[in-house]
């Protein structure tokens, strides 16, 4: 097939939709991505980008068409204008750098911002090619959970235009349950929309990693690592408080990653004077992060308590289940029953930070052997439940039919 994909973000950006469009070449696809100029997620497009576009223009056997974007910078009305600056941008130079290309099927990578729907639509209506949304921001909801959105106003102007995104796809996919019957009331049609979830990373489980010798040896410290995006969504402060209670227990924070609150982190961690306690390790690329996990007694995973995120399945599940490390979780609703089912961790509910620090203490005195069971159970989980492999032959599939029922 020849597919087209639209996303803001792209590699050398760190998300899933570059390992699917690694997967869909290596399977025989001829892939092109339309996408904007690094800049996540310190907002600044990246150098080594500046100073040779040209090294950017493929990725693993797939095509890079990139537009120009304004960068995100910091602050609400910068992250509007970048927003805004793609769908302007993508909607303009996307038709004159596809011009004359034809494709089976149009494929759209959905986090923040859902306007990347727009430019997909304009290039649908254009070449007249089937679109797949691959939902993975439930919009206006998260909107309203990170406080991005607070006016009721603007809130239901949103919640108008994600019923014309999911009307206008002729595919939906989600990656949780949790987001099927509000996606069904927005689309008016739940009989095109499927689960896809996000898998679990099998580097996480490569077997070759040396540990990261960022991370300073502490013999006799219990080692609870988070890794991925530092945002108002994961709830930091939950974490700084469940730290400050530990602040007497043998435990040690190991954050891996960047994003918009990585500065407001550090600084709070001065003040409270967590320094010995928390350990901000960086942003490192995605291949790197076996090695990370495996200074790690367990994997951290937390998010607001919203009913938005109570939906979702946070990605960073996946990779520890895959890495097999018990998990320490945070969260309510989906991403909580995932732990639960797999039996590979213990959960707490979301923003209780006494609660969480209880459930920290239990994991701690668990025996190594049974938070090594607890590693396996949710390795063989990841397996059965969130393997690559199996989901993109369904995706396959799916966008196989599509082909065929556009066909004249």
């Amino acid at each position: 097939m020849r597919l087209l994909v639209v996303s803001q973000y792209f590699w050398p950006e760190n998300f899933n939709i570059n390992d699917l469009v690694t997967e869909l070449v290596r399977r025989g696809h001829e892939v092109t991505v339309l996408t904007g100029e690094p800049n996540y997620p310190r907002g600044e497009i990246f150098s080594q980008y500046v100073s040779d576009k040209s090294a950017f223009s493929r990725h693993d056997g797939a095509e890079v068409i990139r537009v120009p974007l304004r960068p995100r910078h910091q602050g609400k009305l910068n992250l509007t204008l970048n927003y805004l600056s793609f769908v302007l941008s993508a909607s303009f130079w996307g038709p004159l750098k596809l011009h004359r290309r034809h494709f089976d099927v149009i494929f759209v990578y959905q986090i923040s911002p859902a306007t990347v729907f727009l430019p997909a639509l304009l290039l649908k209506l254009i070449k007249r090619t089937p679109m797949t949304f691959w939902v993975l921001d439930l919009w206006p909801h998260s909107l309203s959970a990170v406080g991005a959105v607070r006016s009721s106003t603007v809130l239901g102007l949103v919640d108008v235009l994600m019923r014309l995104i999911y009307r206008c796809a002729d595919l939906v996919l989600v990656q949780s349950h949790g987001f099927m019957n509000e996606i069904a009331r927005q689309a008016g049609d739940k009989a095109k929309i499927r689960y896809f979830p996000s898998w679990s990373d099998n580097k996480s489980s490569e077997t070759s990693a040396v540990p990261a010798p960022e991370v300073p040896k502490a013999n006799g410290v219990f080692s609870i690592m988070f890794t991925g995006n530092i945002g108002f969504a994961q709830d930091f402060p939950a974490i700084l408080d469940t730290a400050e209670l530990l602040w007497n227990e043998p435990v040690r924070w190991l954050i891996v990653g960047d994003g918009q609150r990585s500065d407001w982190l550090a600084n709070e961690i001065t003040q409270r004077n967590l320094s010995e306690r928390i350990l901000l390790l960086g942003q490192h690329p995605s291949e790197r992060i076996p090695s990370f996990l495996l200074h790690a007694d367990a994997g951290l995973v937390t998010l607001r308590s919203e009913p938005a995120f109570a939906m979702t399945i946070p990605r960073k599940v996946q990779t520890y289940l895959a890495a097999c490390k018990p998990i320490l979780a945070m969260i309510d609703g989906e991403g909580g029953e995932v732990v639960r089912a797999a039996k590979a961790g213990f959960v707490s509910p979301a923003g209780d930070a006494p609660a969480f620090a209880s459930t920290v203490r239990k994991m701690m005195a668990t025996s190594p052997d049974h938070r090594t069971e607890m590693g396996l159970n949710g390795q063989n989980f990841a397996r059965r439940e969130f393997d690559k492999n199996k989901l993109v032959d369904r995706l396959e599939t799916w966008l196989e039919e599509l082909t065929r029922q556009n066909k004249p």
